[in-house]
């Protein structure tokens, strides 16, 4: 390996952003295959709803494992690894022979995923000496997850209308060979940061936390979040979220430091994150759905929709890390977060004679405020604390936005539900039905629950927008980024990346 390639940030950043372009586009695009795997494997709609279940707990499971794996054996050899599982993982979910296989190898293939997001922070943060070019990176890398979400709908329409849904994970293979060959040529051999034994028991504690927790989110609104599955999923998160702390505080090696907490920077960073992702998440998830169910476009076309927000993250992200440079970052991550607020609130007057047009203005807004906001977090993340702990903090980041963008699905979703129901007897209390015709009760009814689910949607994006506002207020007044902790002088780069 060339010394000049594999010292070359920028090269560095390019690699893993392929990576993780790679990962979220399997992740946006699954969901557009379940008629068709359900139609293929003959199961029903909540039992197909375990693909995305089975591969977003175990994702979420081990994030914070491999940040702190990065740490103890080095960020290149677990992103390396992590990506072969990956590559094999999605040729054999294209190969399922039935439903359970499917399901065991989405599981799979969201373990070895969730190794590329914490790794890929800490090579960055590694890479790049000087501070500012290191938030320019970090701000470009953040923005390649949110611009897969809206890539994602847009190639897997077209591949599963055109050929199978065994494409959707067939086409991971030459992207992800590409990518492969990148990590072995542009990717510097590091050494690890921290040395000890791995708390494999932490980790089972956590992952029971946390699995239980995704669990329920993902579940909760079709059993009923308060019935008896429910009950005893919190019951579980309680207990053992009692034991993590207890073990956790003790062991020298800890997967998850709880001392971070006392760091005012972290703790603001995941506040603002787990808001952001949960509105971003939320609104991913219910406008397709509005799209299809009042407009009645396709998959495809419900994908063009975000077209707006995919052109304006790229754009903004580096300008969110060059202001963040000039001014004092809270600023920067406050005024992005009021831009993505004001985008969902214009969201509020949906209504089905909209036009594609009516929604470039919106999710634009919504784009350019997460791409402004996205670098100084994410810098902030791996700045606030020392270089051996960038791994266990861009877990801990990475680990808050998977739960936040489940917490947005839920909370969106069930927002929604609870809503139509009270618009419902809102909107049928101020109807005037001037025949008592069967027919034309029945119309009215229909007519009636229409009403009452467009304005729902509008509601709820109100409830979403004042969320992501929220998050600006929190980052206004407690966010700080200590750019000093991890400025790596060149000499100590050079003992930190051991040039292949």
């Amino acid at each position: 390996m060339s010394n000049s390639r594999a010292d070359n940030p920028w090269l560095v950043l390019l690699t893993v952003m392929v990576g993780t372009l790679l990962i979220g586009l399997d992740r946006t695009v699954v969901n557009l295959a379940v008629p068709k795997i359900i139609g293929d494997f003959g199961i029903s709609v909540t039992t197909a709803a375990w693909i995305a279940t089975a591969y977003i707990i175990t994702n979420a499971v081990f994030v914070p494992v491999f940040g702190k794996l990065g740490d103890m054996f080095g960020n290149r050899v677990i992103y390396l690894w992590s990506f072969v599982g990956f590559i094999v993982m999605s040729v054999l979910s294209g190969l399922a022979w039935n439903f359970g296989s499917l399901v065991v190898f989405r599981a799979l293939q969201g373990l070895v995923g969730a190794a590329v997001y914490p790794t890929a922070m800490s090579l960055i943060a590694k890479s790049f000496v000087d501070s500012k070019e290191r938030a320019q990176a970090l701000g470009l890398w953040s923005s390649s997850f949110a611009v897969s979400a809206v890539i994602g709908p847009l190639l897997g329409g077209y591949l599963i209308d055109q050929f199978s849904w065994r494409m959707i994970f067939y086409i991971n293979l030459p992207i992800g060979i590409a990518g492969l060959v990148m990590t072995l040529f542009f990717l510097p051999h590091d050494r690890p940061e921290e040395r000890g034994r791995f708390d494999w028991f932490g980790a089972v504690l956590l992952s029971v936390v946390i699995s239980t927790m995704v669990l329920v989110l993902d579940q909760g609104q079709t059993w009923g979040w308060t019935a008896q599955w429910s009950l005893v999923c919190y019951a579980v998160i309680a207990l053992f979220s009692v034991f993590v702390y207890r073990w956790e505080t003790r062991h020298t090696h800890p997967i998850v430091d709880f001392r971070l907490f006392k760091n005012p920077t972290i703790v603001s960073v995941l506040l603002v994150s787990f808001l952001s992702f949960g509105g971003m998440m939320g609104a991913l998830f219910l406008l397709p759905v509005f799209a299809q169910s009042f407009l009645g476009y396709t998959a495809t076309q419900s994908g063009y929709l975000f077209l707006p927000m995919g052109f304006a993250l790229p754009i903004f992200a580096p300008l969110g890390a060059r202001l963040a440079i000039r001014f004092d970052p809270r600023y920067t991550v406050a005024a992005g977060m009021a831009v993505s607020a004001l985008g969902l609130y214009l969201l509020v007057n949906l209504d089905p004679a909209m036009t594609m047009s009516d929604f470039i203005l919106p999710l634009a807004l919504f784009g350019a405020g997460l791409g402004l906001g996205m670098a100084p977090l994410t810098n902030a993340a791996t700045t606030a604390v020392p270089i051996h702990e960038v791994g266990m903090s861009s877990g801990l980041l990475n680990l808050v936005r998977n739960v936040g963008g489940a917490f947005g699905i839920a909370i969106f979703g069930t927002l929604l539900n609870n809503t139509i129901n009270r618009n419902v007897l809102l909107v049928a209390q101020n109807s005037q039905i001037q025949s008592h015709a069967p027919s034309v009760l029945t119309e009215a009814a229909q007519l009636i629950i229409m009403k009452a689910e467009v304005l729902s949607y509008g509601t709820v994006f109100v409830y979403g927008a004042i969320a992501m506002f929220v998050g600006g207020m929190i980052a206004l007044f407690f966010l700080r980024v200590n750019d000093h902790i991890v400025d790596l002088p060149p000499e100590v780069r050079a003992e930190a990346m051991a040039g292949g």
